[in-house]
């Protein structure tokens, strides 16, 4: 049986196509952005659908990288060199090649910290640095 959270080995993930990285980062940027607008607004569904567009896209995301570029770790640098240069399924339907792979790389990121289970991590980067201690 499986189970939601699953932690997986450090050196798996790193094994893990980056491109499979991406894939399960891409499902968790999208809820942290869905879960932060939930939490920040009392708007309707349409509307924070509409709000969440604007920030998981390519573009949007290839943006978000640059800004958290400088807290990544050599490992986390690692992960996202290889994403952004490994050769994907599919092509940029309304982004740049490079804001794709760049938007790819930052995917890869999100999935291996939350597959590796380092959701502190997570969402410090996700925060930009930005800490709750008190």
């Amino acid at each position: 049986m499986f189970k939601l959270g699953e932690i997986m080995d450090k050196n798996k993930a790193l094994l893990t196509s980056p491109v499979v990285l991406a894939f399960v980062g891409d499902a968790v940027y999208s809820l942290f952005v869905r879960e932060k607008f939930t939490f920040q607004s009392d708007a309707k569904a349409g509307e924070l659908n509409k709000l969440a567009t604007k920030e998981v896209n390519a573009v949007a995301q290839a943006e978000f990288i640059k800004e958290i570029m400088p807290l990544l770790n050599e490992c986390e640098l690692g992960v996202f060199k290889r994403a952004r240069n490994a050769k994907k399924g599919t092509k940029a339907k309304h982004a740049s090649v490079a804001d794709y792979n760049q938007a790819t790389g930052f995917e890869a990121v999100l999935g291996f910290l939350y597959l590796t289970g380092d959701i502190d991590r997570l969402n410090f980067l996700l925060n930009k640095g930005v800490t709750n201690e008190n």
